[in-house]
């Protein structure tokens, strides 16, 4: 990809690691401004690096590393919504780094996870795991109607929702907005498994923002409509006080299902019975709230919305169309294998909460 190509060739030369031996100071000076606001997430080091030893730091100053950067250290991700702790993952290589004209993107091979995609200092997806995410994301919505024909994703610009849409065979037409074609250029050059989605003819790419499509969408067109354009909702979330769900409402036919994803259980600021709320008030059917696990997210979980518009009711907890897993062939669509993760049984597992989750309802 010409893209990828030009931004491999501004690889950035102030990009930092911690080594093994290094702690973040008091002032936390780590990398830049992360996905969410104030989250201060990166590939750092101290401004006093010198050239790498075996314990010590470095920064990577020389033009021999452009072509293939040996930055042995730390990933760090932390943030003010969940104080107190951090996630790290030890980093082999930086494959990739650039900035488009809307975010700042990272590529590294990790120890752990395999490759890894960081997008403004937030961490993505991983090779290990993000089959969970994609998969879970995708068939609570799908496999809760019958036979779904028309999809729209509005985000998921990775191609990995959209894969896992192409294992429906009842779906003729899917339609995915994303902003940032560099976004999808990075993740067809470096992880093509992930990006197969796009292979999929009944995808159709708009390069725009998800609420201008949503604006000229005729009503009722889509039977499921999923969300993967923001950060975890939260009643507090900046995108309740614009008419973005209205428009989804309208653009979904009687019946009709949303997926977004929600903030994990484990954070305090997840305030299930204000979302439910919210959400009913706005869809007027079904709203439930989903959780599965996936290693490489803060807490090691992550949660899933999911509502219905008025119409015929919606139980989100019995898939009615589920997964061949009997059949591989069925299941595949363009993708190379069946689902890792998702199955009937975790499609119902996924709504049972924890008893001090569930007494908030």
């Amino acid at each position: 990809m010409q893209a990828v190509e030009k931004l491999q060739q501004s690889y950035r030369p102030g990009t930092f690691l911690i080594s093994d031996n290094m702690a973040i100071g008091d002032e936390g000076k780590c990398g830049g401004g992360g996905k969410e606001k104030g989250s201060e997430n990166g590939v750092c080091s101290d401004a006093s690096a010198k050239p790498i030893t075996e314990n010590d730091v470095r920064r990577d100053d020389s033009s021999s590393d452009l072509e293939n950067p040996q930055l042995p250290g730390w990933f760090a991700e932390y943030s003010p919504l969940w104080p107190g702790q951090a996630h790290f993952l030890k980093i082999e290589k930086v494959l990739f780094e650039g900035k488009s004209q809307y975010q700042h993107m990272m590529v590294l091979e990790s120890t752990a996870y395999g490759k890894v995609f960081v997008l403004d200092g937030a961490l993505q997806l991983t090779e290990k795991d993000e089959c969970a995410y994609q998969e879970m994301i995708t068939h609570l919505p799908l496999c809760s109607i019958p036979k779904p024909q028309k999809v729209l994703l509005i985000g998921g610009g990775d191609g990995g929702i959209l894969r896992e849409i192409s294992r429906h065979s009842s779906v003729v037409h899917i339609d995915i907005c994303e902003m940032d074609m560099m976004l999808i250029d990075v993740y067809r050059e470096f992880f093509p498994e992930v990006a197969v989605g796009y292979e999929d003819p009944r995808v159709r790419l708009h390069i725009m923002d998800g609420s201008e499509f949503l604006k000229s969408a005729q009503g009722g067109t889509y039977d499921a409509i999923i969300v993967d354009a923001f950060d975890p909702i939260r009643p507090e979330h900046e995108i309740f006080g614009s008419p973005f769900f209205e428009m989804v409402v309208k653009a979904l036919r009687e019946g009709g299902v949303m997926c977004i994803q929600a903030e994990s259980l484990w954070f305090p600021s997840l305030n299930l019975p204000q979302l439910i709320h919210t959400f009913k008030n706005i869809f007027k059917g079904s709203v439930n709230y989903a959780w599965a696990p996936v290693p490489a997210y803060p807490s090691g979980v992550i949660g899933f919305l999911l509502c219905s518009t008025e119409g015929p009711r919606v139980d989100f907890t019995r898939p009615v169309n589920p997964l061949n897993h009997h059949d591989a062939a069925s299941s595949l669509g363009v993708a190379k294998e069946p689902p890792k993760f998702y199955n009937a049984e975790m499609h119902s597992a996924s709504f049972c909460l924890p008893s001090f989750a569930r007494d908030r309802l």
